[in-house]
C-alpha cells in the first residue's frame, strides 16, 4: 500500500495543510512514515483540469511550424487539412506529443474528437488510441469518432462510425445535421439509433446559428429525453445559444437541463461563447475544451487548460474573484463530470488528481496562468515544472 504525503499546501486557497494519499485517493489517515514525501511549500492546490473537447489527430505538435493557407469555406478547410496530413508524422506520434504537453500543464483527462471518414478509415482512431494507451498512467482519454466531412454526405461514414466503436472509440460524434448534411432527421436518426444499439454516448458538433441551430438543439434534447439518454449526450460549440433571444435561450436551456444534455465551449478567437450563467442556472452542465491545437485549421492552442480558463475569463469579461474562479470550475469540476470522472475536492476518498501552482487564489491562477510546479495523477507525481517526471509510463 503506497502512502504519499504532500506537505504544507493550500487546497483551493484554504489554510496550509498536509495532504495524505493512499493508493491514489485522499485519506484522513496520517501514518508515521510515507512512501513518498513532497514539500508543497505553501503552493496552491487545484483539482486537475479536464480538456472536454480537443482534436489531437489533427495537431502538428512536436513537429515543425506549419505556414497555413487561407480557406474560403469549410470544404476548402477540409481539403487543405487532408492535403497537409498526408505529409505529417504518424498520428500516434503527434497526438502523443500533444498529450504529453497537456499532462505537464495539469490535464487529467481529455475527450478527443478524432476524424473518421472514408479517406481515413480508422487510422486516426487507432493512432490516438495507441498514444493514449502508452500514457495510461498519466491521463484518461475518451475518443469520439467524429465525422468531419459529414455523416450522410460522405457515403460509407455511417458504417465507419459503428466500426470505430469496435476499434477504439468510446463515443460517436455528429456534425451540423442541417449545415453539413442538409438533413436534420436523417443524421439524428442514424446517430441516436447507433447510440441506443451500441450503448455509447453522443457528442455532436453544432456550429449552425440562429433559428436553424436552435431547432436542431431542441430536437437533440427531445430525442435524448425520449430515449432516456440523460447525461449521455453533449452538444459541442452550440453557437446558436450565444445569440439567442432571452426567451428562446431560457426555453432551450430548460429543455437541455431537463434532458440532461451537456454543452462544451472553447472560447476560440471570434467564435461565440455560450451563455454560461443562464445554462448552468437551468441545470445544464457546461464544460471547457481546447478544440484545435496548432493544426491545419488554426495556429493557436497549446494544450494548457489553465490557459484556456484564462481565455474563457477574458472572453466573458470575468472580473471578480468568484467570476474568475467559476471559469476554472468549468475546466476542472464540470469537465470531470462530463467525462464521468469523480471530482477532486480534496476530501477523504476523492481521487488524488491535482496540480500545485504558485498563486494566492484560484482567481489569481486563472489570471496569471502559472506553470504547474507539480502535477499529480492517481496519487503519483507525473510532471514537475513543465516536464514529465523521469520514468513515468509513456
Amino acid at each position: 500500500m503506497t502512502h504519499v504525503r504532500i506537505s504544507g499546501v493550500r487546497p483551493l486557497g484554504g489554510p496550509p495543510r498536509d495532504l495524505h494519499i493512499m493508493d491514489g485517493r485522499f485519506t484522513d489517515e496520517a501514518p508515521a512514515t510515507a512512501t513518498d514525501v513532497v514539500d508543497g511549500a505553501g503552493l496552491l492546490a487545484l483539482p486537475a483540469p479536464v480538456d472536454a473537447h480537443i482534436h489531437p489527430d489533427k495537431t502538428t505538435w512536436g513537429g515543425g511550424w506549419l505556414s497555413r493557407e487561407p480557406a474560403a469555406s469549410l470544404g476548402d478547410l477540409i481539403a487543405y487539412d487532408a492535403s497537409v496530413r498526408a505529409g505529417m508524422a504518424p498520428v500516434a506520434d503527434r497526438a502523443g506529443a500533444l498529450i504529453d504537453r497537456a499532462v505537464t500543464r495539469g490535464t487529467r483527462a481529455m475527450r478527443a474528437h478524432v476524424d473518421v471518414a472514408p479517406q481515413y478509415g480508422q487510422a486516426n482512431v487507432h493512432g490516438v488510441r495507441q498514444a493514449a494507451e502508452a500514457r495510461a498512467g498519466l491521463v484518461d482519454v475518451q475518443i469520439v469518432a467524429f465525422p468531419q466531412i459529414g455523416v450522410l454526405t460522405a457515403p460509407g461514414t455511417a458504417a465507419l462510425l459503428e466500426q470505430a466503436v469496435d476499434e477504439g472509440a468510446d463515443l460517436v460524434g455528429g456534425l451540423d445535421p442541417v449545415g453539413v448534411d442538409g438533413d436534420r432527421d436523417g443524421q439524428l436518426d442514424l446517430l441516436f439509433d447507433l447510440a441506443e444499439r451500441r450503448g455509447v454516448p453522443l457528442d455532436i458538433h453544432l456550429h449552425d446559428g440562429g433559428e436553424a441551430g436552435l431547432a436542431q438543439i431542441t430536437e437533440i434534447a427531445r430525442r435524448t429525453a425520449a430515449l432516456a439518454l440523460h447525461g449521455r449526450v453533449t452538444v459541442s460549440h452550440a453557437f446558436c445559444l450565444a445569440d439567442a433571444p432571452a426567451a428562446a435561450l431560457d426555453k432551450t436551456a430548460a429543455l437541455l437541463g431537463e434532458a440532461g444534455v451537456a454543452v462544451t465551449t472553447c472560447a476560440l478567437g471570434a467564435d461565440p461563447v455560450v451563455p454560461i450563467g443562464p445554462l448552468t442556472a437551468a441545470g445544464v452542465r457546461v464544460a471547457l475544451g481546447s478544440d484545435g491545437v496548432r493544426d491545419p485549421w488554426t495556429p493557436f492552442g497549446d494544450g494548457d487548460m489553465i490557459n484556456r480558463a484564462h481565455l474563457l475569463a477574458y472572453r466573458t469579461d470575468a472580473r471578480t474573484d468568484a467570476e474568475l474562479a467559476a471559469c476554472y470550475t468549468l475546466a476542472a469540476d464540470a469537465g470531470a463530470e462530463l467525462l464521468g470522472l469523480e471530482r477532486c475536492a480534496f476530501r477523504p476518498g476523492d481521487p488524488a488528481d491535482f496540480v500545485l501552482v504558485d498563486a494566492e487564489s484560484v482567481a489569481q491562477a486563472v489570471v496569471d496562468r502559472p506553470l504547474p510546479r507539480f502535477v499529480v495523477h492517481g496519487g503519483a507525481v507525473v510532471a514537475r515544472d513543465g516536464a514529465l517526471v523521469e520514468g513515468v509510463a509513456r
